[in-house]
């Protein structure tokens, strides 16, 4: 079988060079990664826990049962029921007293003058030393200020009350011949002496049917609906209205004892309150708060 001529290689001619050898294929490079770093991480700095806040200490204004200037108020009472609560509280205490001490109008006029904004309590032991030395306007005025404010440092508000019990044993002597008067536009004139020192000189000196209306007695009135009122001058014109008239020369006894014993500010004790059942106050009360441990 003959091949295929055009199959055939055909030689190369003489002389001819001969084709180049070819190189042998060469390796791909090596390709490397670069090198990835993971970024540093590092804590936030370390910060104090910030301390919670403490809840403020609630204050008198705070209460839940109201305060001096803004005492919770009840339904007003009836007539025959407003009667009824002070009847009960004469019946408990049938002879009432002020818990101030004193000898005499002079003596007991000082002493309410002093009380502002103080308990009967301190201005007790202030005139304990004080009285002795100095119990009519002649004797005051010779004490003088300086001598005064001796014995009423630790009262509150001692250097306006030193003033004013000297100026206005000045204007005794000067005008009513060192006695005090009894009458309420003459003590009202006289320096620091308001109403409701007018009203204690008059109703506990003179047997007058006064009421003076302190804050006792003006939380008392609102609280429990005896008599309602959004300031002193209307608590006292509603008692002295509502108060059975035999019973008006001690009412202020009985109000104000009740209000600071009983019918408190923070807390009424309401669980031994001998008024309780007739007291319109819808927050009563009925078991005294458990010991703390």
């Amino acid at each position: 079988m003959t091949a295929n001529p055009s199959r055939r290689r055909r030689a190369a001619p003489a002389g001819a060079a001969s084709p180049p050898a070819m190189a042998p294929p060469q390796a791909a490079p090596e390709v490397t990664a670069p090198e990835v770093t993971a970024p540093e991480i590092t804590a936030p700095p370390a910060t104090r826990a910030t301390p919670r806040a403490r809840p403020a200490r609630a204050t008198p204004t705070a209460s839940r049962h109201g305060s001096a200037e803004a005492p919770r108020r009840a339904r007003k009472m009836s007539a025959a029921q407003a009667a009824a609560f002070v009847r009960t509280l004469a019946a408990h205490n049938p002879a009432p007293r002020t818990e101030l001490n004193y000898t005499s109008p002079y003596t007991l006029l000082v002493a309410v003058a002093l009380s502002a904004q103080a308990t009967d309590v301190s201005v007790n032991k202030a005139t304990a030393t004080l009285f002795p030395l100095a119990d009519t306007p002649q004797k005051m005025v010779a004490l003088g200020e300086a001598g005064l404010a001796e014995h009423i440092r630790r009262i509150g508000l001692w250097k306006a009350k030193a003033r004013n019990v000297i100026a206005l044993s000045r204007l005794l002597i000067e005008r009513h011949g060192g006695e005090v008067p009894a009458d309420r536009a003459a003590l009202e004139a006289l320096p620091g002496v308001g109403r409701k020192t007018a009203n204690v000189v008059l109703n506990v000196a003179f047997g007058e049917e006064a009421m003076a209306v302190d804050t006792h007695i003006f939380r008392l009135g609102n609280r429990t609906g005896l008599a309602p009122g959004r300031t002193p001058r209307a608590v006292e014109d509603a008692l002295m209205k509502r108060v059975p008239p035999e019973l008006l020369r001690d009412a202020h006894h009985w109000l104000i004892l009740h209000g600071r014993y009983i019918c408190k500010a923070r807390l009424p004790e309401c669980w031994h309150c001998v008024v309780r059942d007739l007291c319109n106050y819808g927050d009563k009360v009925l078991w005294p708060p458990p010991r703390a441990a």
